[in-house]
């Protein structure tokens, strides 16, 4: 291992990502290595990855678990300390890199939260709910949550998902960009996805509920309200007002009432899964 690189491998996973790839790769220099796990894309992603010299994983999904992430773990564990899951439309800053230098050589901790800067119809969401996820772990400390879904849906990566790791967890403070540049049709498509994928856990968990045992608190909370009328325009008020998404314009306003929207979605489909009012 080249010693001045950062001891972390960072996983791709990708299916077609031709349009925001590029700039994820280009930005990815200082990191021990880099593995594109791709899902028989047809578009331009495998022949982007080459041309940036990163080791391609062909990635097959049968319907059950493992997904992409929990496989490339069990298949091909990273060799170094760290490995850090990075979206194609997520994309690292010099002053992130910096930070997690400054970090990992005498960190205690076995994993750490990271928060996304989303941008949203072209601009940099600045109010709102945050965007907060578990990407960057020790290797061997944990996978994510297994759930032995059969088809729930076509995604065939760890989405909501949480990693259940051994050891505590800290947080960094320099933000991630995240921005897909696909377009709203993709972002409607995705979200319909997995709005389907709530809608059968929610449904799973009902008839398992010893399933939930090692929720988060936020996730606990999210299944014990997702069929209720007011979790949809609870939470476009909390993001719009008082999380001052307001203050981000008709951006903040669009992106507060789609998501408010998924949530609508994903009760009307628990009702009609389970043949009850919506």
């Amino acid at each position: 291992m080249d010693a001045t690189k950062l001891p972390v491998t960072v996983v791709i996973p990708v299916k077609n990502e031709e349009k925001n790839l590029s700039l994820c790769l280009d930005r990815l220099g200082r990191f021990a290595k880099v593995i594109v796990v791709d899902s028989n894309s047809d578009d331009g992603t495998r022949e982007i990855a080459r041309s940036r010299g990163c080791e391609l994983v062909e990635f097959c999904w049968d319907g059950r678990f493992p997904k992409k992430r929990n496989w490339l773990l069990t298949n091909h564990p990273p060799s170094t300390p760290w490995v850090f899951f990075l979206d194609a439309d997520e994309y690292v800053s010099p002053e992130f890199v910096d930070e997690l230098e400054r970090v990992l050589p005498t960190t205690s901790h076995v994993g750490f939260r990271v928060v996304y800067a989303n941008y949203f119809l072209g601009k940099r969401l600045k109010y709102g709910v945050p965007q907060i996820k578990l990407p960057i772990f020790k290797v061997g400390s944990g996978i994510y949550e297994r759930i032995d879904e059969e088809r729930w849906s076509g995604l065939d990566m760890e989405v909501h998902e949480h990693p259940i790791l051994k050891g505590s967890v800290g947080e960094l403070t320099t933000l991630v960009d995240h921005q897909d540049f696909k377009g709203m049709d993709a972002y409607i498509a995705r979200h319909e996805q997995y709005s389907s994928w709530e809608a059968r856990r929610y449904i799973t968990l009902r008839k398992t509920p010893g399933e939930s045992s090692h929720f988060t608190h936020a996730q606990r909370r999210k299944y014990q309200s997702l069929t209720s009328w007011w979790l949809a325009p609870s939470y476009f008020l909390y993001s719009w007002i008082w999380k001052l998404g307001i203050l981000d314009g008709t951006a903040g306003f669009t992106f507060a009432r789609m998501k408010a929207g998924y949530f609508s979605q994903i009760r009307r489909k628990i009702a009609a899964e389970m043949g009850i009012p919506s």
